[in-house]
């Protein structure tokens, strides 16, 4: 019998099985996957980088 691969929960690192059980995998649960959400809206969460200016938008035809 095949075992289930274990992956720690990103929010609270509580142990989830990677199968269908748990629909919210990597996260164990809705609730951590909106509070990983929500840090990522505020920003509190950022993949590292330099900053992108944003082009000027008066060179654009619309």
């Amino acid at each position: 019998m095949k075992k289930d691969r274990l992956v720690s929960c990103p929010t609270c690192k509580k142990s989830v099985a990677w199968n269908d059980s748990f629909p919210f995998k990597p996260f164990c649960s809705e609730r951590c996957k909106l509070i990983d959400l929500g840090e990522w809206a505020s920003e509190s969460h950022a993949i590292p980088g330099a900053p992108v200016q944003p082009e000027d938008e008066t060179k654009f035809d619309y």
